[in-house]
């Protein structure tokens, strides 16, 4: 097939959409097909405007080239940028490659305009829901955007020829705003990077010398993540808090939690050496459509104990695998962790359970399951269009049009 895959983010900023469109893009060189990134730059300027017709000037991804659009840092968080640009130059790019599909990782703002675009071209799109954008804005001081956060989610996803969710939990939220043609796409886990095998006595000293037992969270330091939840652990006896990950509120972090080892931004096989080596892992933040982080953990056999909304109500097998906790309610999750860190079988037992219900979930199985959606989006776009051009039946509406698939 001929891919082009939009997304918000891409390298060299890492997050969890950044960590899926590299596996996605890794699965697709494998297959031979033929693949374009657009993705934002580092400027608002254009890096390089003849990189699209001079191919040694190209920057390539797993062989891919990458074209850039200009962007505008986050006022407090400049590592992730906005995308800049109009519609117009989206819908010029894609008409000059002729994708057969549209691959739209977690949309918001360059993703919006590449919806538009490929709608205008007749091109399908399959719409990455990855991002719960709308409920960051109580936590970003912005409890009045809110709605209007949601109802760009509605135009987007409406406006997709399919969108992929991550979990049963966002397949009810986007269901009850009335969004159709959802599937379910979930996440690989790298079983080899994330192993009870990478567990270090070496690594384990180095946090703690005294034998504490690691308590650990691993992901971006912003207020969405709500880790300054963990301040209710920070002085259980016995233990010491680890903090894996960088992000803006390092600084006010390292004030709320004094006790806690901060290893910051961690990746590859040192980031499966810091995860096997926890004995606890711990997730708080509310905004999770699945938590990778968590499938991880669980892949190293490393318990969880995580607030029972969104993702995690899939990952995690309650009394098995780990524990969920009702949003708000600390006590509970400092309530979870004690029991894991008092019954050292139970601890076991459970890190067993978790890695074993994730062997199955590879990235070439999950991958494979995208490229089945993409299919499907390609004939929902030929039906559909197809009934937009025919002469409506009297009674057939255009609703009824667009809700085939």
């Amino acid at each position: 097939m001929r891919v082009v895959v939009v997304t918000e983010s891409f390298l060299p900023h890492m997050n969890g959409v950044t960590n899926s469109v590299l596996h996605v893009l890794a699965h697709l060189r494998r297959r031979g097909d033929d693949v374009t990134v657009i993705a934002p730059s580092d400027t608002m300027f254009e890096t390089n405007p003849l990189a699209e017709v001079h191919s040694s000037r190209r920057e390539l991804c797993e062989g891919f080239p990458v074209i850039r659009v200009p962007s505008l840092p986050l006022p407090d968080y400049p590592k992730v940028r906005v995308a800049a640009g109009f519609v117009t130059r989206i819908r010029h790019l894609l008409a000059g490659i002729g994708p057969d599909v549209v691959h739209v990782a977690s949309p918001f703002v360059l993703g919006w305009r590449a919806i538009q675009a490929a709608d205008a071209l007749g091109i399908p799109t399959v719409s990455i829901y990855q991002t719960e954008v709308p409920t960051y804005a109580a936590r970003y001081r912005l409890p009045w955007a809110t709605e209007l956060l949601w109802q760009h989610v509605d135009r987007m996803h409406t406006s997709s020829t399919l969108t992929l969710v991550p979990s049963s939990f966002c397949r009810e939220q986007l269901g009850r705003r009335g969004i159709k043609r959802l599937k379910t796409w979930r996440r690989g886990v790298d079983t080899a990077r994330f192993s009870p095998a990478r567990r270090s006595a070496e690594l384990r000293s180095q946090i703690s010398g005294s034998g504490e037992k690691l308590i650990g969270f691993v992901g971006r330091l912003a207020a969405e993540k709500q880790i300054e939840d963990l301040e209710v652990l920070d002085a259980l006896p016995g233990t010491r808090l680890v903090i894996i990950g960088s992000g803006p509120l390092e600084e006010t972090l390292r004030r709320r939690l004094k006790r806690a080892h901060f290893a910051g931004f961690q990746s590859g096989n040192e980031l499966g050496r810091h995860v096997a080596s926890l004995d606890i892992f711990v997730h708080p933040g509310e905004a999770e459509t699945f938590c990778q982080t968590i499938q991880e953990a669980m892949a190293a056999a490393v318990p969880v104990v995580a607030v029972g909304r969104g993702g995690p109500l899939d990952l995690v097998d309650v009394g098995r695998s780990g524990w969920l906790y009702r949003p708000g309610d600390l006590q509970g999750m400092r309530s979870a962790v004690e029991h894991l860190l008092s019954d050292d079988s139970a601890r076991s037992a459970f890190g067993r359970d978790a890695s074993a219900s994730v062997q199955g979930r590879t990235w070439e199985a999950v991958s494979n399951e995208l490229i089945g959606h993409y299919a499907r989006a390609v004939e929902v776009n030929r039906r559909v269009r197809s009934l937009r051009t025919r002469p409506r039946r009297s009674g057939t509406s255009a609703a009824e049009a667009a809700s085939v698939g």
